[in-house]
């Protein structure tokens, strides 16, 4: 097995030479912070709507080389979120939200059609399944929720969903029955789940090196190994600033530092990702690290064939620490964890990439799913953080004062979601006020999380409980009452985990 900070995916999509480092100034009228999906989609849209723009992109790696090359490749729609999104913000906004991240995924579908990229992008559905008597009907809220707003139940005049195999318009998900599940996929395991038709897979590297390609040739100025140690406007600081180095740019602009030079903007886009949690970072109290692991099998095409699973639906459990799987079209699995230790103050210290406590367990897990995998090989394993948001929502928040927004929160749904919430940084940070503007995960004052060590302490207390509980639930046993306890502290509290 081929353990690596990078993974599977990265290897496929084939190296990439660095672009330059940020030598001396430059002038910009967005610059964008960031250089995995949101800040790449972010640059893209301020060229489709302002192609005239100056855009300049600062990434402290390669671009694509971080959790948008590594992760499972989910271009998940927020249906399975609109119960809590209904509950945080009301049934309008909420819906409005999820009908963006539809729109999200077949933005994506368009864009690699259009400009030719090929990141295996296919919208064959996602499938969430029940593993254990306790998960049975999971969905029931979701599904009930998109009835009660008008996004499923066209099929019949009675309302409810159409029939399964055979989605209609309007429906964002219906409920399929043990028999139904098992012809799109036969597990020991599974015992119900529900279909969400919107959804898609790629091949995350190989989208998000497209992209980066794609930026570069629409003129957008990408600096590599180039992180900003410090943003500041004429107003206010974030990052530790050397009043000695200080410059003030004019009224309402932005100056972003790296190590070899400066960038003088009119607004600015901060899309880090789990590095916004980081010491003095901009969304350190609202923000959770965790990490995530994947699995790989080596090509099993006759196993898919004999389960049935040969329709490419990407498929989880209904944990809130949720399994996640989907295939390649090579016929391999890759199979992953969402449960990961919790990074105190986002210190990751390599945890997040390579666990092989975690990816032990998920290999003996994928094999529990699918026992005709006894003998196949794993031939890849990798990791990386997961920032999370109190809510379990995409969060963005303004900065400095002035026109700089950042994003953060997508607790690994990102891919999707992603190109919706670029879509809204870009509205703001051209100050143009639209209905992407308005969408309710624009926040100036998100929740907060406890200031360290309080933070790691007992959100380390509550995944251990969390893991505890969900294994004596698969094992059809009682859950002990202190991990039962301590699992429900998160919704008393007003956070949410899971969908």
């Amino acid at each position: 097995m081929k353990h690596t900070a990078h993974g599977y995916w990265l290897e496929e999509a084939g190296s990439v030479e660095p672009l330059p480092q940020l030598s001396g100034e430059r002038s910009a009228d967005v610059v964008v912070i960031g250089g995995g999906y949101t800040g790449m989609w972010a640059a893209w849209e301020v060229k489709a709507l302002e192609p005239n723009a100056r855009v300049v992109l600062l990434e402290g790696e390669v671009c694509g080389h971080g959790p948008s090359g590594r992760n499972g490749g989910f271009c998940n729609v927020m249906w399975f979120s609109l119960p809590n999104m209904r509950r945080h913000w009301g049934d309008a906004a909420a819906l409005a939200v999820a009908r963006a991240a539809r729109q999200a995924v077949a933005d994506i579908g368009a864009f690699c059609r259009e400009q030719e990229v090929d990141a295996w992008f296919r919208q064959a559905g996602y499938l969430q399944v029940s593993t254990a008597p306790a998960h049975d009907g999971a969905w029931d809220e979701a599904v009930a929720s998109c009835l009660e707003l008008g996004e499923a139940g066209a099929g019949r005049e009675d309302g409810t969903p159409g029939e399964a195999g055979a989605p209609h318009e309007r429906d964002a998900v219906w409920p399929l029955t043990a028999g139904e599940v098992a012809e799109r996929c036969a597990s020991p395991a599974f015992r119900g789940g529900a279909f969400y038709p919107d959804a898609a897979t790629v091949q995350p590297a190989r989208l998000a090196l497209g992209l980066r390609r794609r930026l570069h040739n629409a003129g957008v100025e990408i600096y590599e190994h180039s992180p900003v140690r410090r943003l500041s406007d004429n107003r206010s600081i974030v990052g530790p600033i050397d009043p000695q180095k200080l410059q003030h740019p004019g009224p309402g602009g932005v100056v972003a530092y790296t190590d070899g030079g400066t960038v003088r903007a009119g607004a600015a886009v901060v899309a880090i990702g789990a590095a916004a949690k980081a010491r003095r970072a901009p969304l350190r109290d609202a923000l959770t690290v965790t990490s995530s692991h994947i699995v790989l099998t080596e090509p099993v095409p006759d196993i898919l064939e004999e389960i049935g699973w040969t329709g490419g639906e990407c498929i989880t459990d209904s944990r809130a620490l949720i399994d996640y799987f989907r295939t390649t079209p090579d016929g391999r699995i890759a199979f992953g964890w969402g449960g990961g230790e919790i990074a105190m103050g986002a210190r990751l210290r390599g945890r997040a990439e390579f666990d092989r406590r975690v990816v032990n367990a998920a290999a003996e897990r994928l094999r529990a799913y699918f026992p005709a995998l006894a003998g196949k090989r794993i031939t890849h394993a990798w990791g990386g953080p997961v920032d999370v948001s109190p809510a379990h929502i995409p969060i963005v928040v303004p900065l400095c004062g002035s026109r700089t927004f950042a994003a953060a929160g997508f607790t690994g749904n990102g891919v999707a979601p992603s190109r919706m919430v670029a879509r809204t940084l870009v509205s703001l940070a051209l100050d143009r006020r639209d209905e992407h503007s308005r969408l309710a995960f624009v926040d100036p004052s998100p929740q907060r999380v406890p200031p360290e060590p309080l933070h790691w302490l007992g959100g380390e207390a509550i995944r251990r409980a969390l893991v505890a509980k969900e294994e004596a639930e698969l094992a059809n046993e009682e859950p002990g009452p202190i991990s039962s306890l301590l699992s429900r502290i998160p919704e008393l509290v007003g956070f949410h985990i899971g969908r």
